[in-house]
């Protein structure tokens, strides 16, 4: 069978198709912010000062970054149900992909702030502030602009990896492709359509991390000093009080 430029630019516009694209967009997303939130819980336990909760923190890393993905999700899909715990295909999917992800965040999460320098830690609590107002004011916005590049180039893998997620049967990009593919047997059209579609995806992603990178660098440059922030802190802490 010889190839279709015809049926290539059908899969392009199949809805089928479209469909499956905008699943795999949603379900990044959801998975990038959940993972995120869980990823912070998990840094904070493994930067406490209580022994059993940093060696679960730890625990917890080991266990989803040392098994592979596609391992975990089958094991949520069709395992737990063994256990009593029956989870609909979707909720299957997050799980595992949040699970996973937070494993790979919480190590970027805890590197940025690793990154910042001790002595601000230090100095700011000289200054009155408290643990939480140092962190909000001093530690995170410089943390963030050094975990922007990895969490983006996290988020761009993570686009790439929900295609595990037709094991479970979601019918995200690559699973509606497979289905659009045996109404007309033209399989390598089929996948190079689901390619360009990927490719659009972590391209047009590319141009949003590089936009945020430069409003973040841009922010960091007309952001008043660092002396001027704690004051500012201070002040309101005292007004709050």
């Amino acid at each position: 069978m010889k190839w279709s430029w015809s049926a290539l630019l059908e899969f392009l516009t199949n809805p089928l198709i479209l469909q499956g694209a905008w699943t795999t967009v949603w379900l990044t997303v959801v998975s990038m912010v959940l993972g995120l939130a869980l990823g912070f819980v998990i840094a904070a336990m493994r930067a406490t000062r209580f022994p059993l909760v940093r060696l679960a923190g730890g625990a917890y890393v080991w266990l989803f970054r040392g098994t592979p993905l596609l391992v975990q999700l089958v094991i949520i899909y069709t395992g737990l149900p063994q256990l009593g715990i029956r989870l609909g295909v979707i909720t299957s999917a997050i799980l595992g992909l949040v699970l996973n992800e937070a494993a790979y965040l919480s190590e970027i999460v805890r590197a940025g702030v690793l990154a910042v320098p001790r002595g601000q830690w230090e100095a700011a609590r000289a200054m009155g502030m408290s643990p939480v107002t140092v962190l909000r004011v001093v530690i995170l916005p410089q943390a963030f602009r050094i975990m922007l590049p990895p969490l983006g180039n996290s988020f761009n893998g993570l686009l790439k990896t929900t295609t595990l997620v037709s094991v479970v049967s979601v019918e995200e990009l690559l699973r509606r492709t497979q289905l659009a593919v045996q109404l007309n047997f033209r399989v390598l059209e089929g996948l190079v359509a689901a390619a360009l579609y990927f490719l659009a995806m972590t391209t047009s992603w590319g141009f949003v991390q590089k936009w945020l990178e430069s409003v973040s660098s841009q922010g960091e440059s007309r952001r008043p000093s660092t002396q001027k922030r704690r004051g500012r802190a201070i002040e309101f802490e005292e007004a709050m009080r």
